[in-house]
């Protein structure tokens, strides 16, 4: 994978709602038809199959058998105007899509989720045996009240497939919560747990999240129960989950 600009001497370019514009160009292209020196042959890569990915502020290149391949173009930028015109040679242009506008975005944009490669439902796992719902967090995020709906709207469809009160034991490691939806994400967990759960424990390694999570469950009458080990919240979800398994008789339904 190569990264650079697009062309060098000079190049200004500018980030105006979320597209990207060229101000001043840069006087050296640097996708020309002959070099001096060969470092590395884009021929030999294609002919053994190696990826090779070309990434610039403007566009992506891809290079394959038959030659460099245009794949992405930034919102803004005109393909004629902004690309081809700057190039030695002609690449292909087959069907370029539009970069993630994620990039000319100030908002962090949220890689965690996808390099963990994890959807909230796979972070979501129940033991019957115990009837223990776990909750894996760790790396998530929730910066708006889609993201907090979500959480609220996966795991009240999990609790109503399994029709009991269970036993929450929930990940906080590298959760980050945004101060803005703070109070929206503590209203839905006093909803959930008033609904749902029979007990519910929490672990985190980070001192502070431990100290936010408290505060945020007290303020709301809740019981902090929030540990710094998993060992320590499954024990505790266990014995609860067990106490209150002997109080009901069995196959006791709850409704919701």
């Amino acid at each position: 994978m190569f990264a650079g600009t697009f062309t060098a001497g000079g190049l200004k370019v500018a980030v105006k709602e979320g597209s990207l514009s060229v101000e001043t160009e840069g006087k050296l292209p640097k996708f020309i038809e002959k070099v001096e020196h060969i470092t590395f042959s884009g021929d030999y890569a294609a002919e053994t199959d190696q990826p090779v990915i070309y990434v610039t502020e403007r566009c992506v290149f891809r290079r394959t058998k038959l030659g460099m391949e245009l794949v992405e173009v930034a919102p803004g930028i005109d393909i004629e105007r902004d690309i081809l015109a700057h190039m030695g040679f002609k690449p292909l242009v087959n069907d370029p899509k539009p970069m993630d506008p994620r990039i000319l975005l100030v908002e962090i944009m949220g890689l965690e989720q996808i390099l963990l490669g994890l959807t909230l439902v796979e972070r979501i796992s129940y033991d019957h045996l115990r009837n223990i719902l776990f909750l894996n967090l760790e790396g998530f995020q929730v910066r708006t009240v889609d993201d907090v709906d979500l959480v609220r709207r996966e795991m009240e469809k999990q609790c109503r497939a399994i029709g009991r009160k269970v036993a929450l034991v929930v990940n906080y490691d590298g959760f980050q919560l945004d101060p803005v939806v703070s109070d929206a994400y503590f209203s839905m967990i006093t909803y959930m747990q008033s609904r749902y759960y029979s007990t519910a424990s929490r672990y985190t390694t980070s001192a502070f999240m431990r100290m936010k999570l408290g505060s945020g469950l007290a303020e709301r009458n809740l019981k902090p129960h929030v540990f710094e080990t998993p060992a320590e919240a499954h024990a505790f979800a266990g014995k609860a989950a067990g106490e209150v398994t002997k109080s009901l008789p069995q196959g006791t339904p709850i409704s919701f």
